[in-house]
């Protein structure tokens, strides 16, 4: 979906309002009909997986809330106007055409993976409260994983609760069988980031003691980079919901929408 749509933005011959809107109507069928996609086969999987998990068949559900307006809130040909605003903003700011095209570019791909990333999460939940699963667990993916995913990897979140999710996740959902009391599921993975931290900055923070101080701290005669002076945290984003932040991170607003 993101090559689509990227192709169309930047085979565009102008970036005014009137190329906005139809750019919006041309490549929104295409976007919503690949989050349905996603929701389909994340309803698929979780089905198969709950079903073995607990022994039972599990009913499929529908993906009729896979539209922009219903992930979002906002109206799918509104959303993918906001491109055009961002290169509008930036040849505003006195960045070339080309520059400014190429943030335009960027702010379009990150909106048609958050798309599908909510898809997943929203497909994701519905089929675990749907299965009778009550936990769940985030599961890393691919080759390399930032450390939010694998921090957030450790912790089991309860069923009801959205996954956080945080621009270019690819993190896979899993149900989870485990003491409820528990929130801590992999302390294994947990100490050995907290080790490889340690080694990397020559320091480590586990308790958060320093949080709120910002990136850096003073340690005795040295400042350095805090391993958890911005410790993991949920915020709740108003447009996309609960979204995995470092605590510190702020959100985008309105006047850069």
């Amino acid at each position: 979906m993101a090559v689509y749509a990227i192709g169309m933005f930047m085979g565009l011959e102008a970036y005014r309002d009137a190329d906005a809107n139809r750019f919006a109507v041309q490549v929104v069928p295409r976007i919503e009909s690949g989050q349905r996609q996603m929701a389909l086969l994340t309803d698929a999987y979780l089905a198969r997986s709950a079903g073995e998990m607990l022994a039972k068949a599990v009913v499929r559900g529908t993906v009729s809330y896979a539209t922009t307006l219903a992930l979002r809130g906002i109206a799918g040909e509104d959303l993918f106007r906001r491109p055009f605003a961002t290169v509008h903003n930036e040849l505003a700011r006195g960045s070339t055409v080309t520059a400014a095209i190429n943030a335009g570019r960027d702010r379009l791909r990150s909106l048609v993976t958050t798309g599908s990333q909510l898809a997943k999460t929203h497909a994701a939940s519905r089929a675990l409260e749907r299965s009778g699963v009550e936990q769940y667990q985030r599961v890393l993916t691919g080759r390399e994983n930032c450390g939010l995913c694998v921090i957030a990897s450790t912790q089991r979140y309860r069923v009801g609760e959205l996954l956080p999710i945080h621009p270019g996740c690819d993190c896979g959902i899993k149900g989870f069988r485990g003491d409820p009391e528990r929130q801590v599921i992999n302390p294994q993975l947990l100490s050995s980031t907290h080790d490889e931290i340690a080694r990397r900055l020559g320091l480590t923070d586990p308790q958060a003691r320093d949080l709120g101080l910002g990136k850096t701290v003073d340690y005795g005669d040295t400042s350095r980079l805090a391993d958890f002076t911005e410790l993991v945290v949920t915020q709740n984003h108003g447009e996309l919901g609960p979204v995995l932040a470092w605590r510190g991170d702020q959100f985008t607003g309105p006047v850069d929408l």
